[in-house]
């Protein structure tokens, strides 16, 4: 047998995007971590269930659950925590995927833990979890006004972005599988670097 696994990174076991319920919030930049997650499940043909159990919808894409708390983005963490429980996953073992506003549209940014960076949804994971040491992807959806960044993440797309977005979104969801095929660091080292070819 292999000695191999000895280097395999830690499996990513469940996906989470983060979101507002309800159809008024569907299209807005802070909804982008949900729009990940939907097109990961739509590329390997699962349907979303929605359970009450979790108050949060789940489906599979390959071997990993894929997750949409159905609480309100400052209490992702409720859900989330009882999902991990019941199914015995470590918090290293989830990716977290999240909208950024102080990145730029069409910036990700890959880290295997930290604070919560002013993000309700993530510092509500982190105090769920009581640990630091969860990966997560911030997807950037472009600098915030010093003034009314609430309104700014809760408004939707620009026309003019709406492209660039589309794009961000497909490349978010290369960097999920990335992180679930080849483990996190390889996502960081893949994803992380502005890609000024382009």
């Amino acid at each position: 047998m292999s000695n191999s696994n000895e280097y395999a990174p830690a499996p990513i076991r469940l996906v989470a995007g983060l979101g507002n319920p309800g159809a008024e919030y569907a299209r807005t930049r802070h909804n982008i971590g949900f729009m990940v997650v939907d097109l990961l499940a739509h590329e390997s043909g699962a349907a979303w269930e929605k359970s009450s159990k979790w108050d949060a919808a789940t489906t599979r894409f390959r071997d990993v659950t894929l997750v949409k708390p159905a609480s309100y983005m400052n209490r992702s963490g409720h859900p989330l925590f009882a999902i991990a429980q019941f199914f015995k996953i470590a918090p290293q073992d989830i990716f977290v995927v999240l909208d950024d506003f102080s990145l730029p549209l069409g910036r990700l940014r890959i880290r295997q833990g930290g604070g919560p960076g002013g993000h309700n949804g993530l510092e509500s994971i982190i105090v769920q979890f009581g640990s630091e040491e969860i990966p997560r992807l911030r997807v950037g959806i472009g600098p915030a006004p010093a003034e009314g960044a609430t309104d700014y993440v809760l408004s939707n797309f620009f026309e003019e972005e709406k492209g660039l977005a589309r794009s961000t979104i497909n490349r978010a969801a290369d960097a999920v599988k990335c992180a679930i095929d080849k483990g996190v660091v390889s996502a960081m080292n893949t994803f992380n670097k502005i890609e000024e070819e382009s």
